[in-house]
């Protein structure tokens, strides 16, 4: 299969995004395939030294250009910046053997203080000589033990199309020294319905806030000292192609 990359570096979207808060998509594409998709985070007044806590949110849309289905996602990859931190210190964690086979409800009842983000995920499932079936699930984000030294998160939803299932996929924040990036996560999309189902869309919100011996923490944290955050993301297919976009967002320093 011919693999077809393509390098998006989008720079200076953000000087409008501060603007009421509102994001802006930034849209990749690679022959008939379109990934929209874009983050943010906020308060986007943060300290030039050290750190404050944040949320972080962002979304992902798959399509193409003709209308027809796209390929399967396979992996995401993301970089974030070195600016930030994930702290979990006190914060309870969920295990994949608590969540197997449960509902959203059942899931979101059995680890309420791991939870750390929250979401939805749309697919599309397509058998042979069988028109398209709409599938779609909450998403919610556990704190999960650490892999690797690193801190973690199982991804969990539940699809009750074509048949009930529920998926836990765990991820590493991996720690990394590369330019601008500090931090990377590389997200595996678990088969759905043996393959016929196709991931179409993605949203996330991450943070959350704890009281840890009289202190409050936060999960997600970050500081402003040069004006901007930066994170860049990966797409890899099926069939091969693979899109990559980067983007920052303008930040207040105080």
């Amino acid at each position: 299969m011919r693999k077809t990359l393509l390098r998006a570096h989008v720079l200076g979207l953000a000087l409008l995004f501060v603007l009421a808060g509102s994001a802006l998509a930034i849209k990749l594409t690679a022959g008939n395939i379109v990934v929209t998709t874009d983050g943010g985070f906020t308060p986007t007044t943060l300290p030039k030294k050290g750190f404050a806590p944040i949320k972080l949110h962002g979304f992902g849309k798959i399509g193409t250009a003709d209308g027809t289905p796209p390929p399967v996602l396979e992996t995401v990859t993301i970089w974030f910046d070195k600016h930030g931190e994930v702290q979990t210190k006190g914060l309870p964690v969920c295990t994949p053997q608590k969540l197997a086979a449960t509902t959203t409800k059942q899931a979101r009842k059995l680890c309420p203080g791991a939870i750390v983000g929250k979401g939805f995920g749309k697919a599309v499932v397509i058998f042979p000589e069988q028109g398209p079936i709409p599938a779609s699930s909450p998403l919610t984000i556990f704190n999960a033990r650490p892999i690797h030294g690193n801190p973690a998160v199982l991804i969990h939803a539940h699809l009750t199309v074509p048949g009930p299932t529920t998926f836990v996929v765990p991820v590493e924040i991996q720690r990394v020294h590369d330019g601008r990036y500090g931090f990377k996560t590389v997200g595996k999309i678990p088969k759905i319905a043996g393959g016929y189902g196709i991931p179409l869309y993605a949203r996330l919100t991450i943070g959350r806030e704890w009281k840890y011996k009289g202190k409050t923490l936060s999960y997600a944290n970050a500081g402003c000292p040069d004006g901007r955050l930066q994170a860049k993301g990966q797409f890899q297919f099926k069939d091969g192609t693979f899109l990559q976009g980067s983007v920052f967002k303008t930040c207040k320093g105080r």
